[in-house]
């Protein structure tokens, strides 16, 4: 059977309103710093869902005895920002993901050719068999950050099908690569735009999203 690539755009109302601030062009840096995190905290709490393996036990409450059920601590999780843009989620993640290890993965991308080059990998040489790993990716555009990533976590034994991807803005020519080649991963989307623009950026998108985190524009 052939596998196709899973797009979800969750129908919360806190990311609805958190992308609404995140888009509009007079939002100040400080304010979409915030919104960016709380996307990436509620994106991540989505992605998480039916991931994570529990274990069932036991706790004493202080009247009794009950069964209760434990995210597995033996399954390695990580959460891999996709530099610079992807720390504007990081903290948002970590705040549900706390015991995660995070890994570094620094992209630029040439602003002529649009072709993506790797900075910073701060990936071990191997991951441990059944790592979860969450990529945190503002902008999913032309799809060079997001195939470099992933093309450098399955090299060192990362099973795609345990990957997921939380992104503020997703378009077309990204998610089609992905398709074409990681089927098996999982994108959680605040929204879908139709249009990349020849300079590779997503239209009505957001604008660059690390310059106005960091506020560099």
């Amino acid at each position: 059977m052939t596998l196709q690539l899973r797009i979800y755009v969750p129908p919360h109302p806190l990311i609805k309103h958190w992308l609404t601030v995140a888009r509009d062009a007079n939002t100040p840096n400080s304010l979409f710093r915030v919104a960016m995190a709380e996307l990436g905290r509620w994106l991540a709490y989505e992605a998480v869902r039916d991931w994570l393996p529990t274990i069932e036990t036991t706790v004493e409450t202080p009247l009794a005895a009950t069964s209760a059920v434990v995210i597995d601590p033996q399954v390695p999780v990580a959460v891999v920002p996709i530099l610079r843009a992807g720390l504007a989620l990081l903290e948002g993640a970590q705040g549900v993901l706390p015991t995660a290890t995070i890994y570094h993965l620094g992209i630029v991308r040439d602003e002529c050719t649009l072709m993506p080059s790797c900075y910073l990998n701060r990936f071990p040489q191997q991951f441990a068999p059944q790592t979860r790993v969450l990529i945190s990716e503002p902008m999913l555009a032309t799809g060079g950050s997001i195939m470099t990533a992933m093309t450098e976590l399955t090299e060192r034994g990362v099973n795609p099908a345990l990957v997921r991807i939380i992104s503020v803005v997703s378009a077309p020519p990204a998610l089609q690569k992905l398709s074409a080649h990681f089927p098996a991963v999982q994108v959680y989307a605040a929204t879908i735009d139709e249009m990349v623009n020849e300079q590779g950026f997503i239209v009505p998108g957001l604008g660059d999203a690390g310059d106005r985190a960091f506020g560099t524009a």
